[in-house]
């Protein structure tokens, strides 16, 4: 695949994933569901600017200056950590049937296809290609392990996303 074709591949999935992001937020019942979503939707769409502002770049010039690409959600090895303190304090508990679970399940399979898909481009094209889609491997990563961590949340830890749910103490 060249570059401005991959680039152009990149914008179209961002956007799909940006709406799904943006229907799951309208779904969901639970605040702290709507903020976990609304989230990732402003993540993806500025995925989307940076990828147009990108494109436009490639077809004046035929080249890529690197531009900086931030992300609000933290490492995947931070969440990783984050989520196990969590369990050691906490343990886990029954699953639950609450429809955020089912979308932020959801949230995972896209986030385990954008990363694989910035994977495959990083392997596939050449220099400029790599630097530009490395760091949205690891931004991928970064939304895999936080939508996981939502559903392990969800399913039993006692929060959903930043709300407690119950609190130990009070029993």
């Amino acid at each position: 695949m060249k570059l401005e074709e991959a680039i152009r591949t990149a914008i179209d999935f961002e956007h799909r994933v940006h709406e799904n992001y943006v229907q799951a937020m309208r779904q969901a019942r639970d605040p702290a569901a709507k903020r976990f979503f609304e989230v990732l939707a402003t993540e993806e769409q500025g995925h989307i600017a940076y990828l147009e502002s990108r494109l436009g770049e490639w077809q004046k010039t035929g080249h890529l200056t690197p531009a900086a690409l931030v992300s609000a959600i933290p490492s995947s090895a931070r969440i990783a950590a984050g989520v196990a303190r969590l369990q050691a304090k906490l343990g886990a508990a029954p699953a639950s049937a609450e429809p955020e679970v089912q979308l932020a399940q959801q949230a995972v399979e896209a986030e385990k296809e954008a990363a694989e898909f910035y994977r495959r481009m990083v392997s596939e094209l050449g220099p400029e290609g790599q630097q530009l889609f490395t760091r949205f491997v690891e931004i991928e990563e970064g939304h895999l392990a936080i939508a996981q961590a939502e559903v392990d949340a969800a399913t039993g830890l006692g929060f959903w996303f930043d709300v407690r749910e119950f609190d130990l103490e009070l029993g």
